[in-house]
C-alpha cells in the first residue's frame, strides 16, 4: 500500500533477504573481503555470525550473484537441531543427490562421488550452512569430515558457516571441535550499523525504489529509530514498513517522532499480545481487567485470516457509527456549557466539573476507538501485501 502512496517501484524495507538492498556497511565490507579471501583458497571454512537480522543471509546473496555458476557449484543448507547422520542426508539433498533407503554410508558416498565429478568436470563445490547454532556437535563434526574428501592433493568441498553469536562462543570454546577451529581459514563477526550507517542505509533502500524525498524524515527521527532499533538491519526494516504504511494510512508527507513512538507502542503491544496468548491459561482477574483495559476486537480474537472481508467492512462501519455518536456527544456537551447568560452558581460549576470529566472520558474513548482502527486496518494491510495472490484486492 505505502509504496503505491508514495510512489515507489516496490517495498523498500521487506523482511527476506534480497541482494538488490546490498548495503555495504564498514562491518559488512570487512566480512565481504573475508568472504573474497577465503573463497579464493577453495578449501576449509569460512564463519561469519551476527545478532539476528544482522544481514548474514543478505551478504551471501550479495556475493552469490558475483560468482560464476560455471566455475561454482552451491548447495545451501538452512538447519534446524540436526545431527550428524541427518546432516548428510540434508547436504545430499541440497546438492541435488537421491539416496535410497536411510543409509549414511551410501549418502556419503553419493556425495564423494558427485564432488569428485565436478572437480573432473573443472567446478569447485561450495556449501553454505545457515543457523549452524542449531548443530549437534555430531553434525559439525561431520562437516569437518566432509571437508577431507580430495581428489589427489586437490581438496573438494569448501565450507562455509553462518550462525548466531553463540556459535562463534561455541566454535571457539569448546574442546570437542579443535579439530574444526585448525580448518577456519577466515571468520568475521557482524556488527550493528551505527547511528549514521542507520541513515545512510534508510537512504540507500529507498533511493533503490525511486523515493524523490517524499515522505521526508523530521528531525531527530532517524537518530530515534536508531535507539529503538539498536542498528540491526531488519528492525530497522520492521519499524520503516510500519512507519511508511502508518504515514499512507495518516497521508501524511512528514513522518515525525511522535508516529515512530505509535509505531514502538503499536509493535510492544503486538509482543505483549502475543505472550499472553501463550499464557492464556494463567490465572488473572478477569473483572479488574476488564474494567482497565478495552475488549479486543473480533479481528483481533479471531486473527485476520479467518475473518472475511465483508465482516471486516462492517466492524469497519460500526467504528465510523460509534465515532459519529461520540461526536455527537461531544457537541452537546460542549453547546450546554457555552450557554450565553448562564448564572455561575455553585450548581452550575459542579455541573461544568461534571461535564469536563464526561468530555474527557468521550475523548479517551474516541482516542482508543482511533488506535483499535488503525490497529485493524495494519493488520488487513499486512495480511493483504503478504500474499501476490491477496495483494491485488
Amino acid at each position: 500500500m505505502y509504496d503505491q502512496y508514495y510512489g515507489f517501484s516496490g517495498r523498500p524495507f521487506q523482511l527476506t533477504p534480497d541482494p538488490q538492498f546490498y548495503f555495504e556497511s564498514a562491518s559488512h565490507k570487512k566480512a565481504l573481503s573475508y568472504l573474497g579471501y577465503g573463497l579464493n583458497q577453495g578449501e576449509g571454512f569460512i564463519v561469519i555470525t551476527g545478532e539476528i537480522g544482522a544481514g548474514k543471509s543478505t551478504l551471501v546473496a550479495h556475493l552469490m550473484e558475483r560468482i560464476d555458476p560455471r566455475s561454482l557449484t552451491v548447495a545451501q543448507v538452512v538447519t534446524s537441531a540436526l545431527d550428524g547422520e541427518e546432516l548428510i542426508h540434508v547436504v545430499a539433498q541440497a546438492f541435488g543427490l537421491t539416496v535410497e533407503g536411510h543409509d549414511k554410508a551410501g549418502a556419503l558416498g553419493a556425495i564423494e562421488s558427485f564432488l569428485q565429478d565436478e572437480a573432473r568436470a573443472g567446478r569447485r563445490c561450495l556449501l553454505i550452512v545457515d543457523e549452524c547454532q542449531n548443530l549437534d556437535l555430531t553434525a559439525l563434526e561431520e562437516l569437518r569430515m566432509l571437508s577431507n574428501f580430495q581428489l589427489g592433493s586437490h581438496p573438494l568441498l569448501q565450507s562455509r558457516l553462518l550462525g548466531q553469536p553463540e556459535f562463534r562462543r561455541t566454535v571457539a570454546q569448546h574442546p570437542g571441535l579443535e579439530q574444526l577451529r585448525q580448518r577456519i581459514i577466515a571468520s568475521h563477526h557482524l556488527e550493528a550499523l551505527d547511528e549514521d550507517e542507520v541513515q545512510d542505509y534508510i537512504e540507500h533502500r529507498l533511493a533503490h525504489v525511486g523515493w524523490d524525498k517524499r515522505p521526508l524524515f523530521d528531525e531527530g527521527l532517524l537518530s530515534a529509530l536508531y535507539e529503538a532499533t539498536g542498528g540491526i538491519p531488519r528492525r530497522v526494516n520492521q519499524v520503516m514498513n510500519r512507519l511508511l504504511l502508518l504515514g499512507a494510512i495518516e497521508e501524511r508527507d512528514l513522518i515525525g517522532t511522535a508516529m515512530l513512538e505509535a509505531v514502538m507502542q503499536e509493535m510492544g503491544a503486538d509482543q505483549s499480545r502475543g505472550s499472553r496468548e501463550e499464557v492464556g491459561a494463567m490465572n488473572v482477574d478477569t473483572d479488574a481487567k476488564s474494567e482497565t483495559a478495552p475488549a479486543a476486537s473480533p479481528v483481533e480474537a479471531q486473527g485476520i485470516d479467518s475473518v472475511p472481508a465483508t465482516e471486516v467492512a462492517a466492524l469497519l462501519a460500526q467504528r465510523d457509527a460509534r465515532t459519529a455518536e461520540l461526536e455527537a456527544a461531544i457537541s452537546e456537551l460542549q453547546a450546554a456549557g457555552s450557554r450565553p447568560g448562564a448564572p455561575a452558581n455553585e450548581f452550575d460549576t459542579e455541573q461544568s466539573a461534571e461535564t469536563d470529566e464526561a468530555l474527557a472520558r468521550i475523548e479517551a474513548r474516541l482516542e482508543e476507538q482511533e488506535r483499535s482502527f488503525r490497529h485493524v486496518l495494519t493488520m488487513l494491510i499486512e495480511w493483504l501485501e503478504d500474499d501476490k495472490s491477496r495483494e491485488a484486492a
